[in-house]
């Protein structure tokens, strides 16, 4: 049960640590050029609640059904967390784009660790999490354009 609720904690932590940042400074994000490619901002506040709950459902089922995959999906989850939520720190408030894209880059390739540590515990949970992984390496692109397109304030 440790680790379950440890799950959920850095999934909460992760959630409530990103949105703090990202509504630093509202109005210079809005006014930021977009990359073409970027989606439409009502997706986001889509899947962010879906790669939540499938961070969350993973978490849980290894906790409760393969103790020994539990602990290292944990430890990946909460380093990418680290990065990710630097990314929302470093992007939204002191501007510092390069950075980010460097700190969310980070956080994509630790997704994608994230995946298959968790199918090594039990298959189906690395492809419950393969989207989000997507998510973030689409997210890490945006970055990177935005770190390459626009001048950062530090």
């Amino acid at each position: 049960m440790i680790l379950a609720a440890a799950f959920v904690a850095v999934v909460v932590a992760y959630a409530v640590g990103s949105q703090l940042w990202m509504s630093s400074d509202p109005g210079w994000y809005a006014a930021l050029p977009r990359p073409p490619w970027q989606p439409p901002d009502w997706v986001f506040g889509v899947v962010w609640p879906l790669n939540f709950l499938a961070i969350t459902v993973v978490g849980l089922v290894l906790s409760l059904r393969d103790s020994t995959a539990a602990t290292p999906t944990l430890g990946v989850l909460a380093a990418s967390v680290v990065c990710a939520v630097g990314w929302a720190y470093l992007f939204y408030s002191p501007h510092a784009l390069r950075s980010a894209a460097f700190a969310l880059a980070a956080a994509a390739v630790l997704t994608w660790v994230l995946v298959f540590v968790a199918a090594s515990g039990i298959w189906w949970t690395g492809l419950l999490l393969a989207p989000y992984a997507v998510w973030m390496s689409v997210a890490t692109s945006l970055s990177v354009w935005y770190s390459a397109h626009v001048p950062s304030r530090s």
